[in-house]
């Protein structure tokens, strides 16, 4: 079982920066990707960003060089960095898991980012 605790979502204005933190605990099989997906009202979750399964990161279009994932394994800590926040980036950020082996995937509550013009 593998449990996530997001933080750092806040209201900031457009330009600005916040720094998201997923604090994971539990364990799956060792193959799996993780990654930081977001969903805005009335609209579909989407993927922001993400580490594959050799820990190459991949990212949205939208992201367009604003925004960095990392971890830090020895804390099970994912981060996402986010830079030149424009309102449209405003939504409920996730962390999430996917087990590969299995093709199950383990979510957090979210943590609401809210971008003001």
């Amino acid at each position: 079982q593998v449990q996530f605790v997001e933080s750092g979502g806040d209201l900031v204005q457009a330009g600005g920066s916040l720094r998201l933190s997923c604090a994971a605990s539990g364990s799956t099989s060792t193959i799996n990707v993780i990654g930081w997906y977001r969903q805005a009202p009335g609209k579909l979750r989407e993927l922001v960003a993400g580490f594959g399964l050799d820990g190459v990161i991949s990212y949205a279009d939208f992201v367009q060089g604003r925004f960095t994932i990392s971890r830090d394994n020895a804390k099970n800590m994912v981060y996402l960095q986010m830079n030149s926040l424009k309102p449209e980036d405003t939504a409920v950020y996730y962390c999430n898991l996917h087990d590969a082996w299995t093709k199950r995937d383990y979510w957090g509550q979210g943590t609401q980012v809210t971008v003001s013009s």
